[in-house]
Protein backbone atom coordinates (compact mmCIF):
# COMPACT_ATOMS: atom_id res chain seq x y z
CA UNK A 1 0.00 0.00 0.00
CA UNK A 2 1.02 3.21 -0.94
CA UNK A 3 2.33 6.02 1.97
CA UNK A 4 -0.50 8.20 0.37
CA UNK A 5 -3.18 5.89 0.76
CA UNK A 6 -1.90 5.39 4.42
CA UNK A 7 -2.23 8.89 4.80
CA UNK A 8 -5.47 9.08 3.64
CA UNK A 9 -6.96 6.39 5.64
CA UNK A 10 -5.41 7.68 8.77
CA UNK A 11 -7.39 10.92 8.18
CA UNK A 12 -10.41 9.20 7.32
CA UNK A 13 -10.02 7.90 10.36
CA UNK A 14 -9.39 10.74 12.71
CA UNK A 15 -11.80 13.46 11.33
CA UNK A 16 -14.77 10.34 11.38
CA UNK A 17 -13.40 9.73 15.06
CA UNK A 18 -13.82 13.10 16.05
CA UNK A 19 -16.91 13.72 14.05
CA UNK A 20 -19.02 11.06 15.67
CA UNK A 21 -17.10 11.90 19.23
CA UNK A 22 -17.87 15.78 19.68
CA UNK A 23 -17.74 15.57 23.29
CA UNK A 24 -14.06 14.27 23.25
CA UNK A 25 -12.40 15.23 26.94
CA UNK A 26 -9.01 17.72 26.64
CA UNK A 27 -7.05 18.66 29.25
CA UNK A 28 -6.46 15.68 30.70
CA UNK A 29 -10.21 14.53 30.64
CA UNK A 30 -11.51 17.70 31.36
CA UNK A 31 -14.53 18.73 28.62
CA UNK A 32 -15.08 22.32 27.61
CA UNK A 33 -17.31 24.39 29.23
CA UNK A 34 -19.87 27.21 27.24
CA UNK A 35 -17.86 30.05 27.34
CA UNK A 36 -20.09 31.95 29.53
CA UNK A 37 -19.56 29.99 32.24
CA UNK A 38 -19.15 31.42 35.48
CA UNK A 39 -17.95 29.79 38.75
CA UNK A 40 -16.93 30.79 41.85
CA UNK A 41 -14.40 29.91 44.50
CA UNK A 42 -15.78 30.20 47.52
CA UNK A 43 -13.95 29.93 51.09
CA UNK A 44 -10.91 30.56 53.40
CA UNK A 45 -7.25 30.32 52.77
CA UNK A 46 -7.32 27.21 50.91
CA UNK A 47 -9.19 29.15 48.34
CA UNK A 48 -7.66 32.47 48.28
CA UNK A 49 -3.67 30.52 47.99
CA UNK A 50 -1.99 31.35 51.19
CA UNK A 51 1.26 31.83 50.17
CA UNK A 52 1.21 30.66 46.92
CA UNK A 53 1.77 32.97 43.66
CA UNK A 54 -1.55 33.87 42.57
CA UNK A 55 -1.32 32.09 39.04
CA UNK A 56 -0.58 28.77 41.19
CA UNK A 57 -3.67 29.11 43.23
CA UNK A 58 -6.43 26.31 42.76
CA UNK A 59 -9.14 29.08 40.67
CA UNK A 60 -6.09 30.39 38.64
CA UNK A 61 -5.45 26.70 37.76
CA UNK A 62 -8.97 25.94 37.26
CA UNK A 63 -9.84 28.77 34.95
CA UNK A 64 -6.74 27.89 32.34
CA UNK A 65 -8.05 23.96 32.67
CA UNK A 66 -11.75 25.01 32.02
CA UNK A 67 -11.07 28.12 29.83
CA UNK A 68 -13.82 30.09 31.68
CA UNK A 69 -14.22 32.69 34.23
CA UNK A 70 -13.15 31.30 37.93
CA UNK A 71 -13.51 34.04 40.84
CA UNK A 72 -11.55 33.77 43.74
CA UNK A 73 -13.06 34.74 46.37
CA UNK A 74 -11.14 33.13 49.42
CA UNK A 75 -10.67 34.83 52.48
CA UNK A 76 -7.26 34.24 54.82
CA UNK A 77 -8.49 32.51 58.17
CA UNK A 78 -12.39 33.07 57.71
CA UNK A 79 -14.96 30.54 59.74
CA UNK A 80 -17.89 28.90 58.58
CA UNK A 81 -20.20 31.45 60.68
CA UNK A 82 -18.76 34.52 58.50
CA UNK A 83 -18.21 32.69 55.29
CA UNK A 84 -22.05 32.37 55.67
CA UNK A 85 -22.08 36.66 56.74
CA UNK A 86 -20.48 36.72 53.32
CA UNK A 87 -21.78 35.03 50.78
CA UNK A 88 -25.08 36.71 50.31
CA UNK A 89 -23.31 39.68 48.36
CA UNK A 90 -20.52 37.44 47.04
CA UNK A 91 -23.47 35.46 45.05
CA UNK A 92 -25.12 38.48 44.49
CA UNK A 93 -22.59 40.33 43.07
CA UNK A 94 -21.41 37.84 40.39
CA UNK A 95 -24.62 35.49 40.20
CA UNK A 96 -22.13 32.41 39.14
CA UNK A 97 -23.44 29.41 37.55
CA UNK A 98 -21.29 27.01 39.79
CA UNK A 99 -20.11 27.19 43.60
CA UNK A 100 -17.12 25.51 44.65
CA UNK A 101 -17.90 25.78 48.47
CA UNK A 102 -14.86 25.30 50.64
CA UNK A 103 -15.31 26.19 53.91
CA UNK A 104 -14.81 24.39 57.39
CA UNK A 105 -11.18 24.45 57.97
CA UNK A 106 -10.48 26.59 60.11
CA UNK A 107 -13.37 25.69 62.57
CA UNK A 108 -11.66 22.33 62.48
CA UNK A 109 -8.44 23.45 63.59
CA UNK A 110 -9.95 25.87 66.24
CA UNK A 111 -11.58 22.98 67.49
CA UNK A 112 -15.26 24.70 67.02
CA UNK A 113 -18.64 22.86 67.00
CA UNK A 114 -18.86 20.44 64.18
CA UNK A 115 -22.83 20.99 64.36
CA UNK A 116 -22.46 24.48 64.18
CA UNK A 117 -20.34 24.67 61.34
CA UNK A 118 -22.10 21.87 59.60
CA UNK A 119 -25.39 23.99 60.00
CA UNK A 120 -23.41 27.20 58.66
CA UNK A 121 -22.05 25.52 55.48
CA UNK A 122 -25.93 24.11 54.70
CA UNK A 123 -27.18 27.46 54.70
CA UNK A 124 -24.58 28.24 52.38
CA UNK A 125 -25.93 25.79 50.20
CA UNK A 126 -29.30 26.59 50.61
CA UNK A 127 -28.39 30.03 49.39
CA UNK A 128 -27.17 28.78 46.37
CA UNK A 129 -29.35 26.54 45.22
CA UNK A 130 -31.96 29.24 46.27
CA UNK A 131 -30.66 30.95 43.03
CA UNK A 132 -29.85 28.41 40.80
CA UNK A 133 -26.42 27.79 41.28
CA UNK A 134 -24.99 24.12 41.13
CA UNK A 135 -22.95 23.92 43.91
CA UNK A 136 -19.79 21.46 44.45
CA UNK A 137 -18.56 21.01 47.91
CA UNK A 138 -15.00 20.61 48.66
CA UNK A 139 -13.98 18.23 51.92
CA UNK A 140 -11.33 19.06 54.18
CA UNK A 141 -9.87 16.44 56.27
CA UNK A 142 -9.74 17.00 60.17
CA UNK A 143 -6.15 17.61 61.48
CA UNK A 144 -5.81 16.02 64.44
CA UNK A 145 -5.76 12.64 63.50
CA UNK A 146 -2.53 11.13 62.34
CA UNK A 147 -3.89 9.66 59.22
CA UNK A 148 -6.05 12.51 57.66
CA UNK A 149 -9.24 12.32 56.45
CA UNK A 150 -12.22 14.09 55.64
CA UNK A 151 -14.34 15.04 58.21
CA UNK A 152 -17.78 13.21 57.90
CA UNK A 153 -20.23 16.28 58.39
CA UNK A 154 -18.80 17.24 54.63
CA UNK A 155 -20.17 13.53 53.10
CA UNK A 156 -23.26 13.90 55.05
CA UNK A 157 -24.08 17.28 53.50
CA UNK A 158 -23.46 15.92 50.05
CA UNK A 159 -25.78 13.04 50.07
CA UNK A 160 -28.58 15.08 51.96
CA UNK A 161 -28.40 18.04 49.05
CA UNK A 162 -27.59 15.48 46.57
CA UNK A 163 -24.83 17.67 45.18
CA UNK A 164 -20.98 17.01 43.74
CA UNK A 165 -18.28 16.45 46.24
CA UNK A 166 -14.32 16.65 46.23
CA UNK A 167 -13.78 14.52 49.37
CA UNK A 168 -10.35 13.44 48.66
CA UNK A 169 -8.37 16.05 46.72
CA UNK A 170 -7.07 17.78 50.38
CA UNK A 171 -6.86 14.45 51.98
CA UNK A 172 -4.75 13.06 49.49
CA UNK A 173 -2.62 16.85 49.38
CA UNK A 174 -2.12 16.72 53.18
CA UNK A 175 -1.01 13.76 53.41
CA UNK A 176 1.61 14.11 51.03
CA UNK A 177 4.69 16.28 52.17
CA UNK A 178 5.32 17.25 48.77
CA UNK A 179 2.33 18.68 47.86
CA UNK A 180 1.59 21.44 50.85
CA UNK A 181 3.79 24.65 52.33
CA UNK A 182 2.54 23.31 56.06
CA UNK A 183 0.20 20.78 58.18
CA UNK A 184 -3.02 22.49 55.88
CA UNK A 185 -2.27 24.11 53.40
CA UNK A 186 -1.43 22.99 49.55
CA UNK A 187 1.47 24.50 47.63
CA UNK A 188 1.00 24.79 43.69
CA UNK A 189 1.27 21.18 43.07
CA UNK A 190 -0.65 20.67 46.14
CA UNK A 191 -3.09 23.00 44.22
CA UNK A 192 -2.72 21.50 41.08
CA UNK A 193 -3.77 18.07 42.31
CA UNK A 194 -6.88 19.88 43.42
CA UNK A 195 -7.73 21.81 40.24
CA UNK A 196 -7.11 18.75 38.07
CA UNK A 197 -10.00 16.97 39.86
CA UNK A 198 -12.41 19.31 40.40
CA UNK A 199 -11.99 20.09 36.76
CA UNK A 200 -12.95 16.42 36.12
CA UNK A 201 -15.66 16.82 38.46
CA UNK A 202 -17.47 19.61 36.83
CA UNK A 203 -16.81 18.24 33.54
CA UNK A 204 -18.93 14.81 34.70
CA UNK A 205 -21.33 16.90 36.59
CA UNK A 206 -22.59 20.13 35.47
CA UNK A 207 -25.89 21.00 33.58
CA UNK A 208 -26.08 24.60 32.13
CA UNK A 209 -29.16 26.00 34.11
CA UNK A 210 -31.17 29.07 32.38
CA UNK A 211 -31.26 32.06 35.14
CA UNK A 212 -33.15 35.31 34.39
Amino acid sequence: MSILKLIIIALVAFFTYNYFNPNEETFDGVVTLPMNTKILAFGDSITYGYRVDSSKNYPSQLSDLLQVEVINAGVNGELSSEGLARLPSVLAKYNPDILLLCEGGNDIIQRKNFKKTKENIAKMIELAKAKKIQVILIGVPDVEFLTLSTASFYDELATQYNIPIDDTSLQEILNDDTLKIDKVHPNAKGYEVLSNNLAQIISDSYIPIYKP
